[in-house]
């Protein structure tokens, strides 16, 4: 096996180096350039001049570009020294609070260990002090399980593996998860109930 496969099996869980024609910019939200393992929103460019645009949104299309020629589709990540890439999240799903960004994937691999989840979606709710809080909806694989007992459980175990602002403050339970027809969970659906009296958009 050469060194560039050795190098592969060591970065699993990263989806690869990028293609040659394709650079790669991790972009804070300000527009700042991020470094070697800093997230932020991942920007292309085609070294061979192609570009994206969102078919009839010339507004849309302008939004998801840093410059021209310099586009994201919304996800989130970083480089590592090697050049590897790792998405963390969608940025539409990122949740805000006390000004601090929280990425819904770290918390939901936590969640999904426990063999009594069936399926897990983390998604920020409305927080008059932080803007938003975590909270986890779950689906269970049992519905014998206690559910007042699980979430207790997952709670302590996101206590127990990820940082204390990353803690979801609460699980909400539902038989089954909305899905799109590529079965996507559909967190906007998840999200609305809770937003629909804050007076606030989600």
């Amino acid at each position: 096996m050469d060194d560039r496969a050795d190098e592969w099996l060591d970065k699993g869980g990263s989806v690869g180096k990028p293609l040659e024609v394709m650079e790669v910019f991790v972009v804070d939200d300000d527009g700042n350039h991020r470094g070697v393992d800093e997230t932020g929103t991942l920007y292309f460019k085609n070294a061979m001049g192609s570009d994206f645009e969102y078919h009839n949104d010339p507004e849309k299309t302008a939004a998801a570009h840093l410059e021209p020629g310099v586009f994201t589709t919304g996800d989130v990540g970083h480089l590592d020294a090697d050049g590897y890439l790792w998405l963390s999240d969608r940025k539409i799903d990122m949740i805000i609070s006390g000004g601090v960004n929280i990425y819904p994937a770290e918390i939901e691999a936590v969640i999904s260990e426990n063999a009594a989840v069936e399926d897990v979606a983390v998604i920020g709710v409305p927080n008059e002090e932080f803007g938003e809080e975590v909270k986890a909806i779950v689906a269970v694989s049992d519905s014998s399980v206690d559910r007042a007992e699980l979430g207790d459980a997952l709670i302590e175990a996101c206590r127990e593996k990820l940082a204390g602002y990353k803690r979801p403050r609460s699980v909400d339970f539902v038989d089954e998860m909305p899905r799109t027809g590529t079965g996507k969970i559909l967190k906007r659906a998840l999200r609305e109930p809770y937003w629909a009296d804050s007076g606030r958009t989600i």
